[in-house]
């Protein structure tokens, strides 16, 4: 078939795939198998789970955190309903995993990370790199999430509820940074040592709630939790519009600003990521990861290669990251409204992070408050833990893309020395930023902000994978969706913006 014509020059010289703008074309080569990426004679279901489950496990991580343990049992304890508020949380998440299924699309066809790939859309570089980071930075900066493992943890230790802004708790928060930072550096390849964390964390967490759940919450409450996920109903009448943005904004991930997480498939090897290389920890073999991506030539053996490529991708984000965070969502809400019901309380902004342990101990004693606790500082760990990871590795992808000086610097062409130097500096502006409020209030604006990214990115990801070779590009339905997306993500954004600072959302419920 040969490389489409309506995306390569005339000029260009054989080998090279120019696509978008102000960035180098892309280097052409063959699809690696799955069998010779993953090292195996054979991808079967075994293999699958083995080798090519990952991304979405770190992804998970992040997902079952201040939207399922925060924002979305606030939302449900203090309407105390799902109707018309679940609804809106299947939307959430059916429009994240399509976006998160595009935005890996892009990595699995070019080898470059989303950042880099924002760069190649007009106006160029100069402009939407610094952008998308600020987005990106804007959303998870804060801290909040180490804030409420500080939280949570200081409460086991202390035997009784401690409060958000408690010193201890903030000081706590800190240390796991800490132990984030020695978690990739002790890991020979940083993607996987976060894929091993979150095996463990994600099964616990999940484990934990579905027998809480069974045990605990009324069978007939549980009927109504999925009824309220298939009936189209407006939210209650006086729903907080922002907590109701936020919920949108973090039900599955971080709305628009999903991509974040994509870059673990570069890492992990799928398509041509496996020719680009990836991030390695201090303990790892120094590892070249290039500065442009490679495609595929898009003729026959490619196409049959890149259709098994997206089907473990689907199944990565559909069948484990899609499932796991409708679960994610659906148990901590339906613990919460239980324990609500049966001790006559409301959860509040101040008390949520603590008010579930606090609830359950009163009713049942201590052993559910130190369980529920420690899953709650999971929750937090988890999340904190992939964010800030993606923090730093999202802004050395970029700064280490667009930026020759900055490559030559790099003494030995290691990344590793800028992303270590990086995550330490990171390290002490997130511990200025969790002293600002309760961790529940960041949480709220970094889920609010994720919508702007949900207003911006989407679009900018139809014309990335519009240009593709005309087998990686999707269907035109999924263009159709991503603008829906995007829309939706424009509508919460500016209804948290109008009830934040105007105190006048535009439209109430």
């Amino acid at each position: 078939m040969g490389i489409t014509e309506d995306v390569r020059r005339p000029d260009a010289p054989a080998g090279e795939f120019p696509l978008g703008v102000s960035r180098p074309p892309l280097a052409v080569d063959d699809l690696p198998t799955p069998e010779e990426v993953f090292g195996v004679q054979r991808m079967g279901l075994k293999e699958t789970f083995k080798y090519a489950v990952g991304p979405s496990l770190i992804a998970l991580g992040v997902s079952i955190g201040s939207g399922e343990w925060v924002l979305g049992p606030l939302a449900i304890g203090l309407a105390g309903e799902f109707e018309g508020l679940f609804f809106v949380v299947l939307l959430s998440l059916l429009f994240q995993v399509l976006f998160n299924v595009a935005s890996a699309r892009y990595v699995v066809a070019t080898g470059e990370v989303p950042v880099l790939g924002w760069a190649r859309v007009p106006p160029g570089w100069k402009f939407w790199v610094p952008l998308s980071i600020i987005l990106f930075y804007a959303a998870f900066i804060l801290g909040g999430w180490a804030a409420g493992a500080g939280q949570s943890l200081l409460t086991v230790i202390e035997g009784e509820v401690v409060e958000a802004t408690d010193e201890r708790a903030r000081l706590l928060a800190i240390g796991l940074l800490i132990v984030i930072f020695a978690i990739t550096a002790l890991s020979k390849k940083i993607s996987r040592g976060l894929e091993l964390s979150n095996w463990v964390i994600v099964t616990f967490i999940l484990v934990t709630l579905i027998v809480l759940d069974l045990i605990l919450v009324d069978f007939s409450r549980w009927g109504d939790a999925l009824a309220g996920f298939v009936t189209p109903a407006l939210p209650p009448e006086g729903t907080d519009v922002s907590l109701l943005g936020g919920l949108w904004g973090f039900t599955a991930m971080a709305a628009g600003l999903n991509w974040f997480i994509m870059t673990h498939y570069r890492d992990k090897g799928y398509g041509m990521g496996h020719r680009v290389g990836y991030l390695s920890g201090i303990r790892g073999t120094q590892q070249d990861v290039l500065d442009v991506g490679v495609t595929f030539r898009d003729d026959e053996k490619n196409a049959a290669i890149w259709k098994r490529w997206m089907r473990f991708l689907r199944f990565d984000m559909w069948g484990v990251f899609g499932i796991g965070a409708f679960f994610g969502m659906l148990l901590p809400s339906l613990l919460v409204l239980q324990v609500s019901v049966d001790s006559g309380q409301k959860p509040t902004e101040e008390n949520i992070i603590t008010f579930t342990a606090s609830a359950l101990e009163s009713q049942y004693g201590s052993f559910l408050f130190y369980l529920v606790l420690i899953v709650g500082f999971f929750i937090f760990f988890s999340t904190q833990m992939g964010i800030f990871e993606a923090l730093v590795r999202n802004f050395v992808d970029a700064a280490h893309g667009v930026s020759p000086r900055l490559r030559r610097t790099v003494e030995g062409g290691d990344v590793r020395k800028l992303y270590y130097g990086y995550m330490i500096l990171l390290m002490i502006v997130t511990s200025i930023t969790i002293h600002l409020t309760y961790p529940e209030n960041l949480l709220r604006t970094s889920a609010n902000m994720s919508n702007l990214g949900g207003v911006v990115f989407p679009l900018l990801l139809i014309y990335l994978n519009r240009k593709l070779p005309r087998t990686a590009r999707p269907s035109p339905i999924v263009h159709v969706l991503m603008v829906l997306f995007s829309i939706a993500s424009a509508f919460f954004f500016a209804n948290f913006i109008a009830d934040t600072f105007f105190d006048s959302p535009l439209y109430t419920f």
